[in-house]
């Protein structure tokens, strides 16, 4: 019998990381280190994660079968585990990847793959990803999108002159802010912000500019790749077109529309207090807490699953009668597959 599934985080340290994802999200992060991500559900097979030799795939830690892999989890379920959604590539990968990026300082300049590249480009993957402001401080920004009359030749000359920031859309963050980057837009999150990330299950990332810093693990500046970068850019479309929100009220429970990209479907929740609703899906769905705390419990469980602010839990497609039951005002982002997958 499946259940809700809460996975440990993976912790990575970033030179640009802060202490957020403790003082804000209560995660249990190294000390006096600079964590930048929290990976929360995530399966990748070997050689994609830093040449790593075996799978990196998030370790299950409630219930019945904790200790196995989500990668595990998906060859001994199946379809009652991923319904019709289907897994990623030859090694069957779960079609998702979670986190909370803290932001101390900028992150570099970059950009992520289209699936053109990816294709004619071993080792590249495609990476569509989406941003949720937890938390900003004042003044918070990201970088987005390129400046309208940016051509390939007048960025690549920016780059060279260290000016490429100025080519680029820069917009203020503010709590539930939420932005689509499909790949082929060139970005950076801003310092100050703290943000669930949403994307394709992908870790390729071309730097064009890193603020001129350098990375006091190696004592050098980090790699950039500005040829990849320029050859991934979408120059044709400066700006990726505005998300329209799209709300629908009932008396307990709201259900906004943040994102409808091809490979996922971004919600935000409201459920009052004391309120039930039972869980309608037949396709495995994430749940990423933003606030409250809800109660899920499964037809034939000892225990109803809990789950408050920080946490992600997966509900498989395979579920007996489940119900979530808000025990304060909650409000999480759900992640859904759209039905072409």
């Amino acid at each position: 019998m499946l259940y809700p599934m809460i996975f440990a985080p993976r912790f990575v340290e970033k030179m640009w990381g802060g202490r957020k994802l403790a003082s804000v999200l209560n995660k249990p992060i190294p000390p006096e280190k600079p964590i930048g991500e929290s990976w929360e559900l995530f399966d990748f097979p070997p050689g994609v994660v830093e040449d790593s030799k075996e799978w990196i795939s998030a370790v299950l830690t409630n219930g019945p079968l904790a200790g196995q892999t989500l990668h595990q989890l998906v060859g001994r379920f199946g379809r009652d585990l991923h319904g019709d959604v289907p897994l990623v590539g030859e090694h069957g990968q779960f079609p998702i990847l979670i986190k909370f990026l803290d932001a101390r300082e900028d992150l570099s300049v970059q950009v992520h793959p289209p699936q053109s590249y990816a294709d004619t480009h071993p080792g590249a993957h495609l990476k569509n990803e989406a941003w949720y402001a937890v938390q900003s401080d004042p003044g918070a920004r990201i970088l987005k999108g390129l400046v309208p009359g940016t051509t390939q030749a007048t960025f690549e000359q920016s780059i060279k002159d260290g000016t490429c920031e100025q080519q680029l859309g820069s917009i203020p963050v503010k709590l539930d802010d939420c932005h689509y980057l499909p790949s082929g837009t060139v970005h950076a999150l801003g310092a100050g912000c703290l943000v669930a990330e949403v994307q394709t299950p992908s870790d390729t990332t071309y730097r064009v500019f890193d603020f001129n810093r350098i990375d006091p693990s190696t004592g050098s500046p980090r790699t950039l790749h500005v040829q990849q970068a320029l050859d991934c850019i979408d120059f044709t479309t400066p700006q990726p077109p505005p998300m329209r929100r799209r709300h629908e009220a009932g008396f307990f429970t709201t259900v906004t529309r943040l994102v409808q990209a091809p490979q996922f479907m971004i919600e935000k929740v409201r459920m009052s207090e004391g309120v039930a609703q039972k869980i309608p899906y037949s396709q495995p769905v994430v749940w990423i807490m933003l606030q409250g705390e809800v109660s899920i419990a499964v037809k034939g469980a000892a225990d109803a699953t809990t789950v408050g602010r920080g946490t992600t839990v997966l509900l498989p497609a395979n579920m007996a009668d489940p119900v979530v039951t808000a025990g304060s005002d909650a409000a999480w982002l759900e992640v859904t597959f759209p039905d072409q997958l």
